[in-house]
C-alpha cells in the first residue's frame, strides 16, 4: 500500500446505532456497576452536569488527599541543591518520568521526558529544537490546535515556508521526490473541536519511506499534539514502530491536576540531531563564563532543556495522579472503552432529537463512519424553521440549567472553519468589524461563527447525556427564531388612528447611580428630575479593574448586587453601603473629586470615563467584592458638571446599555412568574420563586390605571410614551442576558427568570423583557414621581 493510500484511509469505526436500551448502555459504561459510587467518594465537587472534560477534566479525592497528606510528612527541595531532602525530590521526579513513560506505553529506553509549564510549552519547545532549515517546511494539518499553528511564526522567523495542509496530503508532502530540506510536520492525535483522531503511526510510516539509520534522522520530523487524545485512549507510542520524535502532553487534561504541568516526549534517536537551544537557564548548563561567550550544556537531554527549577511540586503530585488514576479505573484501556460507549450514546440522542415538524434540534459536526472520533462533540442548535439559535445563549442557559459545556471555536481556527463552512476572508471580514474571539456575536447573518461543544471523562455518566438532552428538548423543541414568540395584540376598531393611546401609572422609579450595583428606589411621592441624558444621577458611576477597558458587571461579579446606593440630595453625596462594611460617602460634585480621564466601553462602545482618584473608595470598593478595583464616572453628569473639561461621554445618555431609560410594566412580570409555575413539576422550589419588576433592573415600573388594563408585554407595540408633560421615544425591546437572573437581594444566581424568557418571550429571535425609552425635546427642567399618568402611543 502506498504511503498517499496510507493517509487518505484511516481506520475507520461504524457509525453509532441506536443502543437497545438505556440499560444495556448503562452496564457497559459504568465499570460494572461501580461508577455511582466512584463519583460519590472520588468526585463529591460535581454538584453540576460536568461536559467540558477536552477543556479540563476533574481530579480524584484520592489523588489531593494523599498528596496532601506526602506534603505533610515529606519536605520538597530544589532538586540543584545536594541535601538529603533535594535528592530525595530528584528520585521522586526521575520515578515520575519512568512512571509517565510507561502510561504512554513506552520507556526511557526510547523516549525522554522534558517537563513543562502545560502542552503548549512544550509546543513550543518542540519546534525550537527542530533542525528546520531555510528551504525546508513546516505543514500543519487542519485539525491543530492554536498552539500548533503559533508555530508557523516562528518557522516564519528562520526562514522556513510554513504550509497548511489537510491529513490526506501529509503522504504527498512528505515524499522523498519534494524534499528539499530538514522539515517539520505537526498534527493532533485528536482534534479538540470535533473529536477526529489521526493515526499515531505517521512518524513510522515516514521513517520507514526513507530508510532512516542510527546516522542520520529523516529529513521530516513529526510533532504530535496529544493533549486532547490521552486522557481516553492509550498512547501505546511503543506499538507505532519508530513513533514521533515529540509527543506534548498534558497532565491536567488526563487527571484533572497538576495544571502548572505538561510534557514533550522525546525520541530517544532523535535527540543527537536536535538544535541547540538559544537560551538556556539554570540547571541546564555544567559550565559557563560571565566575560566570554562560552557554556557546555549538560549531557542528558531531560537537564539540557528543562530551564530553571522544574515544578517540583506537581511532579510529586503527578505521582499521586497516577496511583488515583490506576486505582479507581485499573487502566486507560478501561477509561477508553466507557468513553467509546458514553459518545456513541450521546451522539445518537443528540442526532435522534427532533422539532415536531420532523427537523433535527441539533447539527452534530462529524462522528461519521469515515473516520475514527474521541469523546468530544460538536453541535449547534437549530430551530424549528431550521434557523440556527446563537451557540452564546445556548451556553448560558445550560449553565443556569446546571450544565458545564463550551461555546465558541475552541482554539482551533482550521477546524472551526471547515465544520462551520467559515472562509479565512469571512473570519478576517469579522475581525475588522470587531468581533474576536470570546465575544457575543454568535450569528452573523444568520451562520454560527462557533459552536458548541460537549467532551467526556472518565466519570461521565449515562445520566449526564440525558440531562443534557432533556434541557435541549425542554428549551429549544419547536422553539423559533422568526418573529416573536407570543401573539401580536390586536389594533381593532382604530386601526389607523394615530391618537389611539393606554393610559397607566408610574408604580415606582429606580436610578442605578454606579451600573450593574444595586438600585435606589426614589421616595414615593418624590419628584426626580429628568436631565437629557435621562434620570438624574442614573448610571453616572462605573466600577473598572485595573489595566481593563470593560466596566465590572453583575454577571462576572455578582456581589455588586450587594452594594446598596442611597442619594442624599441636600449633601450632594451618594452613600453605599454592603453587608459588613462601615458605609462609603462620595461627593456628587466633580469639584471635589480628584478625577483622571480614561476609557471605557459600554456594549460595545467605545466612550470615555474620568477615573475618580480615591485610596479610600478604591480599598472599600475591593474590599467588599475581593476584587482590585477603582470607581469612574463621568462628571457631566454629576452636580454642577456641565461644563466638566472632561466633557466626553456620548451627548445623549450616561453609562446606560441602549437607551436612556427603562421601562418594564408589573402585568409583564406577573405574567412570567405565571409562566415559572406552569412549567415547573408539582412541588418544584422554582414554581415558588417571586420574579417581581425589580429583578429587570428597571428605571421605571408601570402598573394599570384604574380600569385600563395593561395587558402582558403590550408595552412592546408603544411608539411613545408620554409622562406629565415629558415625551418619550420608544427605542425598541430590551434584550436580556443571564444577569436578570441574579437575585438581587441575595446576589446568588439563579435559574430564572432569563431561562423562562428564553423559552417564551423573544422577538425576532432575541430574548426580551422591558422597552427602552429615550427622551425627545428639551427635558432640562422636568421631572417623574410615582403616581404619575402615563399615555402610550400604539
Amino acid at each position: 500500500m502506498g504511503i498517499q493510500k496510507h493517509f487518505a484511509q484511516q481506520p475507520a469505526t461504524p457509525p453509532p446505532s441506536p443502543p437497545a436500551s438505556t440499560n444495556g448502555i448503562l452496564s457497559a459504561s459504568d465499570y460494572d456497576g461501580r461508577l455511582d459510587e466512584i463519583r460519590r467518594t472520588e468526585y463529591p465537587q460535581l454538584k453540576t452536569v460536568f461536559l467540558d472534560h477536552t477543556g479540563s477534566t476533574v481530579c480524584a479525592a484520592s489523588h489531593i488527599q494523599s498528596f496532601a497528606a506526602e506534603l505533610m510528612t515529606q519536605v520538597p527541595a530544589n532538586p540543584h541543591s545536594r541535601h538529603a531532602e533535594s535528592q530525595w525530590t530528584q528520585a521522586r521526579i526521575d520515578h515520575a518520568r519512568d512512571r509517565l513513560l510507561a502510561f504512554a506505553g513506552t520507556s526511557a529506553e526510547r523516549y525522554a521526558v522534558v517537563f513543562t509549564a502545560n502542552a503548549t510549552a512544550a509546543i513550543r519547545l518542540a519546534a525550537e529544537i527542530t533542525p528546520m532549515e531555510k528551504n525546508g517546511e513546516f505543514c500543519y494539518t487542519r485539525e491543530s490546535h492554536t498552539s500548533v499553528v503559533g508555530v508557523r511564526s516562528l518557522a516564519a522567523d528562520q526562514g522556513v515556508y510554513v504550509r497548511p495542509i489537510e491529513f490526506t496530503d501529509i503522504g504527498e508532502v512528505t515524499a522523498p521526490t519534494r524534499c528539499r530540506g530538514t522539515s517539520l510536520l505537526a498534527y493532533p492525535a485528536q482534534c479538540n473541536f470535533s473529536g477526529q483522531r489521526f493515526p499515531l503511526s505517521v512518524g513510522d510510516t515516514v521513517s520507514k519511506l526513507y530508510g532512516s539509520t542510527t546516522d542520520t534522522h529523516v529529513p521530516w520530523w513529526i510533532l504530535v499534539d496529544a493533549a486532547a487524545y490521552a486522557a481516553s485512549s492509550p498512547l501505546r507510542l511503543d506499538a507505532h514502530g519508530a513513533g514521533p520524535d515529540f509527543v506534548a502532553l498534558s497532565m491536567y487534561k488526563i487527571f484533572g491536576a497538576p495544571t502548572g504541568l505538561g510534557a514533550l516526549l522525546i525520541r530517544r534517536s532523535s535527540v543527537p540531531f536536535l538544535r541547540t537551544k538559544r537560551y538556556f537557564g539554570g540547571g541546564t548548563v555544567a559550565g559557563l563564563t560571565f566575560d566570554q561567550p562560552w557554556q557546555v550544556y549538560r549531557s542528558d537531554i531531560e537537564a539540557r532543556l528543562e530551564d530553571g527549577t522544574v515544578n517540583f511540586h506537581d511532579i510529586i503530585s503527578l505521582h499521586h495522579a497516577l496511583d488515583a488514576h490506576a486505582n479507581i479505573y485499573g487502566s486507560i484501556d478501561v477509561v477508553a472503552r466507557h468513553a467509546r460507549v458514553v459518545t456513541e450514546y450521546a451522539v445518537h440522542e443528540l442526532r435522534a432529537l427532533r422539532h415536531r415538524n420532523g427537523r433535527l434540534v441539533c447539527e452534530v459536526y462529524g462522528h461519521t463512519s469515515e473516520s475514527v472520533f474521541g469523546p468530544t462533540v460538536a453541535f449547534n442548535v437549530k430551530d424549528r424553521a431550521g434557523k440556527y439559535i446563537g451557540y452564546m445563549e445556548v451556553e448560558r442557559l445550560a449553565a443556569m440549567a446546571g450544565i458545564s459545556l463550551r461555546a465558541g471555536r475552541f482554539c482551533n481556527p482550521g477546524a472551526a472553519q471547515k465544520w462551520l463552512c467559515l472562509s479565512a476572508q469571512e473570519l478576517m471580514q469579522h475581525a475588522s468589524l470587531g468581533y474576536v474571539c470570546g465575544d457575543d456575536h454568535d450569528l452573523v447573518d444568520a451562520k454560527p461563527v462557533g459552536a458548541l461543544r460537549v467532551s467526556f471523562g472518565a466519570m461521565t455518566s449515562i445520566h449526564d447525556i440525558d440531562q443534557l438532552v432533556k434541557f435541549l428538548l425542554h428549551q429549544f423543541r419547536d422553539y423559533s427564531m422568526s418573529g416573536s414568540s407570543i401573539s401580536r395584540l390586536p389594533i381593532d376598531p382604530m386601526e389607523n388612528n394615530p391618537s389611539l393611546s393606554v393610559q397607566a401609572q408610574v408604580d415606582k422609579v429606580i436610578i442605578y447611580p454606579v451600573k450593574s450595583c444595586h438600585g435606589w428606589m426614589v421616595p414615593p411621592g418624590t419628584s426626580w428630575p429628568i436631565t437629557n441624558h435621562g434620570l438624574k444621577y442614573d448610571r453616572v458611576f462605573v466600577l473598572m479593574r485595573e489595566h481593563s477597558s470593560l466596566p465590572m458587571q453583575q454577571k462576572q461579579v455578582p456581589n455588586m448586587a450587594l452594594i446598596r446606593p442611597r442619594i442624599d440630595m441636600d449633601q450632594s453625596t451618594l452613600v453605599l453601603e454592603a453587608p459588613g462594611h462601615e458605609p462609603l460617602e462620595i461627593s456628587l460634585r466633580p469639584d471635589a473629586l480628584q478625577l483622571e480621564t480614561t476609557e471605557t466601553q459600554v456594549c460595545s462602545t467605545r466612550v470615555r470615563a474620568v477615573r475618580v482618584r480615591s485610596d479610600r473608595i478604591s480599598l472599600w470598593l475591593t474590599s467588599v467584592l475581593s476584587v482590585s478595583c477603582y470607581l469612574a464616572c463621568e462628571p457631566r453628569l454629576l452636580e454642577s458638571g456641565a461644563n466638566s473639561p472632561h466633557n466626553s461621554c456620548h451627548p445623549d445618555k450616561s453609562f446606560t446599555n441602549k437607551a436612556q431609560i427603562l421601562m418594564v410594566t408589573q402585568e409583564s412580570s406577573r405574567k412570567v412568574e405565571q409562566w415559572i409555575a406552569e412549567d415547573s413539576a408539582p412541588g418544584d422550589a422554582v414554581a415558588r420563586i417571586r420574579v417581581g419588576p425589580m429583578q429587570y433592573r428597571p428605571n421605571i415600573i408601570v402598573k394599570s390605571l384604574g380600569t385600563d388594563m395593561i395587558k402582558p408585554f403590550e408595552e412592546l407595540e408603544w411608539s411613545s410614551v408620554r409622562v406629565d408633560g415629558s415625551t418619550f421615544a420608544v427605542a425598541g425591546p430590551c434584550r436580556r442576558c443571564q444577569m436578570i437572573s441574579i437575585d438581587q437581594e441575595s446576589a446568588k444566581k439563579l435559574k430564572e427568570p432569563y431561562a423562562t424568557l428564553a423559552r417564551r418571550m423573544r422577538v425576532d429571535g432575541k430574548v426580551v423583557f422591558g422597552i427602552y425609552l429615550n427622551a425627545t425635546g428639551s427635558l432640562l427642567s422636568t421631572s417623574i414621581k410615582s403616581g404619575a399618568t402615563i399615555n402610550a402611543a400604539l
